[in-house]
């Protein structure tokens, strides 16, 4: 069984709740959120909430780039630099 990334975990159940189009597919980890209509401009600022509740980051407006949220993915590699600067800029 493959493992998946507690951050892309959190994040799949996350997006399935709330977003009806995540609910008639399996969301694995690179499937297209945007181009597949998952996530709307509105969509990415509810996401944007759960993350920064969620995972104690701060997200940006240089950070709401679509390549972030293409997919679980790139979601996942997002938290975990934020959450990497926040842990180096704390100190």
């Amino acid at each position: 069984m493959m493992s998946t990334h507690p951050v892309t975990e959190r994040l799949r159940v996350y997006i399935t709740e709330h977003f009806p189009a995540a609910r008639s597919r399996h969301l694995d980890a690179g499937e297209p959120l945007l181009a597949n209509g998952i996530l709307d401009s509105l969509g990415v600022l509810d996401v944007v909430s759960f993350l920064e509740a969620e995972f104690q980051i701060v997200v940006m407006d240089e950070d709401l780039v679509p390549e972030h949220f293409e997919t679980l993915a790139r979601l996942t590699v997002f938290v975990e630099s934020k959450k990497g600067v926040v842990a180096r800029g704390s100190a």
